[in-house]
């Protein structure tokens, strides 16, 4: 269990650095590999730890938010850890209310309806009294993770984060949150910016408390055209990963690789190349040489297996991820799937993805 620790600073040294050195274009010995929701109700221990909590409850509760981190380490050899949190934290810390409705997720109890609305949101948020927790979960985290491997910090991007405030919740089409860009553009980008300055903060926030990696998740940019795109997601993607390197440098704090994970965002994967990002994680909708030659050499890649591909027998399973490893290459490229994984898989199945990507990437870069 996650012993609670005195010393927030003095962390273990790492003994597994692949993932880092994948994603700063560094030669591995064999691909890395995580997975999005690998901390999840997939893993019977999880579904036990979860039992008898709020989910945002867990999320505030540090030694919680830590064992949920570390069980996915205790099956498998993964190469990576993502600190166990909701993106939803940030529209908390703007102080709107989110709860978790069984059998639908996520749900805002006043979801954003006119521009109005927007005054009633925190318009300075100190992200250390609001989101503490999140940091107080890291550094306790990277303590008990004993240096075994990196743990990756995360936030969800503007766009995304926007859609969740507007909709109440998911939605198939995001129409009332799309309505806004077309009806109220000055307002959406008020909003837009607001998200982006306390996503900076949060994000520096995480690095100071140990986070080694950053992933910024824009989930919902497949709703958005390339206007759109180019208009309301691009700019403040672009922002947030030359923000947090401008401050990081300025605190003196470690310049950690960042990760854009746009699903569905295609048509702006040479525009994402270029946005600061060390890493573009791809959905599985498109084909790993496609993806290379829009984004280049330069630029770590990371995806894309389906995760529906985990329902496959396990023989199958390794012999879609050698595929996937000869379409990317095994340099210059981590491992995952092309979303998170869902409830019902077998952790089996998830076992065997990531015994794959290491036997067959090893195999390879030894031929």
């Amino acid at each position: 269990t996650c012993s609670l620790l005195r010393s927030p600073k003095g962390f273990p040294k790492l003994k597994n650095d692949t993932f880092l050195r994948a994603a700063r274009g560094e030669e591995t010995e064999h691909t890395p590999v995580w997975c999005m929701r690998q901390a999840g109700r997939y893993l019977p221990e999880f579904r036990e730890t979860r039992a008898s909590q709020d989910f945002f409850a867990t999320c505030r509760s540090p030694k919680l938010c830590c064992e949920l981190t570390l069980q996915p380490l205790r099956r498998f050899p993964l190469d990576a850890a993502i600190i166990f949190s909701d993106i939803l934290v940030v529209p908390q810390a703007l102080g709107m209310e989110v709860v978790m409705v069984p059998g639908k997720g996520p749900t805002f109890t006043e979801p954003l309806k006119e521009v109005e609305d927007l005054l009633k949101l925190r318009q300075k948020v100190d992200v250390t009294a609001e989101l503490g927790y999140v940091f107080q979960a890291i550094t306790l985290t990277r303590h008990n993770l004993e240096g075994k491997v990196p743990l990756i910090g995360f936030s969800g991007a503007p766009w995304t984060l926007m859609s969740y405030m507007i909709e109440g919740g998911g939605s198939t089409t995001m129409a009332k949150a799309k309505s806004w860009l077309y009806r109220h553009p000055e307002a959406s980008h008020r909003l837009l910016r607001l998200l982006a300055d306390v996503i900076i903060d949060y994000l520096v926030g995480q690095v100071a408390a140990g986070a080694q990696a950053l992933q910024l998740f824009e989930s919902h940019a497949g709703h958005l055209g390339p206007e759109q795109f180019q208009d309301f997601a691009l700019p403040y993607i672009r922002d947030i990963a030359q923000a947090v390197k401008s401050k990081l440098k300025e605190e003196a704090l470690p310049l950690v690789p960042m990760i854009i994970f746009a699903k569905d965002a295609h048509h702006a994967l040479r525009d994402l190349a270029h946005a600061g990002y060390e890493v573009i994680g791809l959905d599985w909708t498109i084909r790993p040489q496609e993806a290379r030659a829009q984004i280049g050499k330069d630029v770590t890649l990371q995806g894309n297996l389906d995760p529906c591909a985990l329902y496959a027998p396990k023989e199958k399973i390794g012999e879609l991820v050698k595929k996937m490893l000869e379409s990317f290459g095994t340099q210059r490229y981590i491992a995952n799937l092309g979303h998170g994984l869902y409830p019902d898989m077998n952790p089996e199945h998830v076992g065997a993805f990531v015994e794959a990507v290491h036997t067959h990437s090893r195999h390879i870069n030894k031929h």
